[in-house]
């Protein structure tokens, strides 16, 4: 950044304060509010001051948070608070969470004191299991860990890629009417590949492979440039279905979060291409889903600007603008073009307007279209927990740092 103007440098300087002052009270926040110091693991359903509306716990939220705990822990020096809160949440996911009758697949929700609620198809229970175990297993060096992490990964593999059905609930439309691929397996699939790779060299060749099989699921059946845009659902061999509304749906925070997910994959492999690609992705989602009118990140969007069936489509989320802030900074860092920093910074710009809450902590995860919380607003719920918000502060942390230091 020696090339850079000063008063850019110094803005720079002062978001990277403020980054480190958002992630410390965000993780207060739940620490103080969240942890279940009675059946373990976290609650996630919380208003503005951090009181419990509802003790249903999203199994998602617990390896979700136990994984975030534990990350603090590697990057930042382990404390006793955080390595405690991972293993609360991992813990009361082996209690609880897993259906032994039905193949160990997870639950999706269960009660305050952990007795099953709902069993979905969706396999992200598994992942978020697998990422916890890893990362805890990164941290303490408990063999067990590191082998529920891996049989947890084998089993979402397998569900994510239809060799496995040990709930018995079948696809969720009529296979022979309509079957199809869904963006979100092999992007997260990939972010949970490279999670395994950093803490589990003895299968790093199964690792590498299954992480290139992603990236290319992911551009040979999503990625559509004739669009100019990254298609959510799409047919079996990659053919868009643009006569109905799934079919076109673009979401363009999902976009932008596998946008450094590829990032990370190209850093580490040394795959210049894929900076340029993924760049791509990024420009097509910032500039079809940024509302030009309010600010802030469009949920929904249709491939042809079509109604959306959505109702919550022309809502701000909190997690899609947490993608923006990582995307493009990593984005700045890979390429060195200065509009990513003025993305970056349009949409920190944004989120302290609009998201951050400096009385009480944490952010707001639902936003009107014209920025207004929902009221009344809530800190988190079954989707939002500690995760998207302090992930993409911790990662921002460690890339402003770098380009400080240059």
């Amino acid at each position: 950044m020696e090339n850079d103007r000063p008063e850019r440098v110094s803005r720079l300087e002062q978001i990277h304060r403020w980054i480190r002052d958002e992630l410390e009270r965000c993780i207060n926040f739940w620490l103080k509010y969240g942890m279940d110091r009675v059946h373990g693991g976290v609650y996630t359903c919380l208003d503005r001051k951090g009181e419990i509306y509802s003790t249903d716990k999203s199994v998602w939220m617990q390896g979700r948070c136990s994984w975030l705990f534990a990350h603090l822990c590697r990057t930042y020096g382990v404390r006793p608070e955080w390595l405690e809160a991972s293993g609360s949440c991992l813990d009361f996911m082996e209690a609880h969470c897993i259906n032994r009758k039905a193949g160990d697949r997870m639950y999706f929700t269960v009660t305050g004191d952990g007795r099953p609620l709902r069993q979905r198809r969706y396999c992200f229970s598994e992942a978020f299991y697998a990422l916890a175990n890893a990362a805890y297993y990164s941290v303490t060096g408990e063999e067990e860990r590191l082998l529920r992490a891996r049989r947890a990964y084998d089993l979402y593999w397998d569900l994510g890629h239809g060799l496995a059905d040990p709930t018995g609930l079948g696809p969720k439309t009529i296979a022979e009417t309509r079957a199809g691929r869904a963006f979100g397996g092999p992007m997260i699939i990939l972010n949970v590949t490279e999670e395994l790779l950093r803490v589990d060299p003895e299968r790093k060749a199964l690792y590498e492979e299954r992480a290139r099989q992603c990236v290319d699921e992911i551009f040979r059946y999503h990625v559509k440039p004739e669009l100019r845009c990254v298609l959510e659902n799409v047919d079996v061999d990659g053919t868009p279905r643009l006569y109905y509304s799934e079919g076109r749906t673009v979401n363009p925070g999902h976009d932008i979060e596998a946008v450094w997910f590829l990032l990370e994959y190209a850093r580490r492999v040394g795959e210049r291409d894929l900076v340029s690609r993924a760049a791509q992705i990024f420009g097509w989602a910032i500039e079809a889903g940024w509302d030009r009118e309010y600010g802030g990140l469009f949920y929904f969007i249709d491939a042809l600007g079509k109604p959306i069936e959505a109702y919550e489509h022309d809502m701000k989320l909190w997690w899609p603008h947490n993608e923006i802030l990582t995307a493009s900074c990593m984005l700045y860092r890979d390429t060195g073009d200065e509009k990513y920093l003025d993305w970056f910074e349009k949409t920190v710009d944004y989120c302290r307007a609009h998201f951050a809450d400096s009385e009480y902590g944490e952010w707001y995860g639902y936003l009107r279209r014209d920025g207004v919380p929902t009221m009344p607003p809530a800190k988190g719920s079954t989707f939002k927990g500690p995760f998207h918000v302090p992930r993409s502060l911790i990662l921002v942390d460690g890339v402003l740092g770098e380009l400080l230091e240059k």
